[in-house]
């Protein structure tokens, strides 16, 4: 079955740096565009970015934008995430999940968390 696992979280002051993981088991990864979610204490489910399944596309949520880099790595089967210049606000759960981000109910991982603070 499908198996997301999210790695790399943890806690950073704001302006620092963090890379997310995520291992992909359970199907063909080449095959798939993945994307990446968020979800902040209380709020909803925010989509963050996008890959294409050969990494040549990529798109980001206006609230990262210039800030964050998704790749991949498919010989590897693992899904990235660089997030430099992180701000409070960048406080959340992260996910990553097989498929396009606008495809309703996509798999999703169990979540790393990133918190953000002075």
């Amino acid at each position: 079955q499908v198996q997301l696992v999210e790695s790399g979280g943890g806690l950073v002051q704001p302006g620092g740096s963090l890379r997310l993981s995520c291992a992909a088991s359970g199907f063909t990864f080449k095959n798939y565009d993945m994307s990446w979610f968020r979800q902040a204490p209380g709020k909803g489910l925010e989509w963050v970015s996008y890959i294409t399944t050969g990494g040549g596309s990529t798109l980001y949520a206006d609230s990262v934008k210039g800030r964050f880099t998704i790749s991949r790595d498919n010989a590897k089967n693992t899904l990235y995430l660089q997030m430099n210049s992180l701000q409070l606000k960048d406080t959340a759960v992260y996910y990553c999940a097989k498929g396009a981000y606008w495809i309703p109910g996509i798999p999703r991982g169990q979540g790393t968390q990133v918190t953000v603070s002075s």
